[in-house]
């Protein structure tokens, strides 16, 4: 499994930089791919849970979010894409539901709704981080924290991990993982940004921003990847898929990043002064 997980990632890691390096319509394309199969996922687990969320207007909302972000010039009637779209996917959603009413109707359409916003939302942060001054390489400092902050934390918390940390939703999980992944994450997240910091201009990742960067993803987006195990406990699932061989499915994937992405714009516009 971990020569597996392994070669997976030797091949999606250049992949990801050459196409966050790339940005437009690249990076617009494998966002968008990955999250709209997360929410296909995410529809697929609360069927499992006997729901039943339609994945049409599911996917309808995150590319709607999507595009708006990417395109926020396309309008309609002087209107941004989002505003008049949100309505009418809100109510084409809810008016198919009045005719396609099974065990729970009320709840189906609200995580059809739920899912793609909380994945869409927050991974168009991608696109919006990716948009700013030498964006590109907060993309690379943001997202990898996470990354180094996972593989501190799993190598600290298989040495001496005892105590854990959610043992109802994660049970592989520590304390002792956690604190070591934040000690790590924060650490090689500043290195990684000094490493930028030779090619990215004066608005580009310093050690210090990385630093604090790091600190502040790989203390916080471990909170992505429970609330994912807690969707995955309450159906019964152990991945939301099989996407990735060894890693599982492109929720299992994105569920911290998402949180990363959101961490990192903002960190971004805070440090420049919005």
């Amino acid at each position: 499994m971990f020569r597996i997980r392994l070669l997976t990632t030797v091949v999606l890691v250049p992949l990801i930089v050459a196409l966050v390096g790339l940005g437009g319509l690249w990076l617009f394309a494998i966002v968008a791919a990955l999250l709209t199969v997360a929410v296909l996922e995410f529809c697929a687990l609360m069927r499992q849970d006997r729901f039943h969320p339609a994945p049409a207007f599911a996917v309808a909302l995150l590319w709607l979010v999507l595009l708006d972000v990417q395109f926020p010039h396309w309008t309609f009637l002087g209107q941004r894409l989002l505003e008049p779209g949100l309505a009418l996917v809100l109510l084409a959603s809810l008016t198919w539901q009045l005719g396609h009413r099974r065990g729970a109707p009320t709840a189906d359409w609200a995580l059809a709704m739920a899912g793609p916003l909380y994945v869409g939302w927050c991974g168009a942060h991608v696109l919006r981080l990716r948009g700013l001054p030498e964006g590109a390489w907060w993309v690379l400092t943001a997202l990898p924290a996470v990354w180094l902050a996972d593989s501190g934390a799993y190598l600290i918390g298989r040495a001496w991990g005892r105590h854990k940390l959610a043992p109802t939703l994660s049970p592989g999980k520590t304390w002792e993982g956690y604190i070591g992944g934040v000690a790590t994450g924060a650490t090689l997240t500043a290195g990684l940004a000094a490493l930028w910091g030779l090619r990215a201009g004066p608005l580009g990742p310093s050690p210090l921003a990385g630093l604090g960067l790091g600190l502040l993803v790989s203390a916080i987006a471990p909170l992505g990847d429970l609330a994912v195990s807690m969707m995955k406990r309450q159906v019964g699932a152990k991945d939301t898929g099989a996407l990735f061989p060894g890693h599982g499915g492109a929720l299992d994937r994105v569920d911290s990043s998402l949180w990363a992405a959101v961490i990192g714009y903002y960190f971004v516009l805070w440090l420049h002064g919005g």
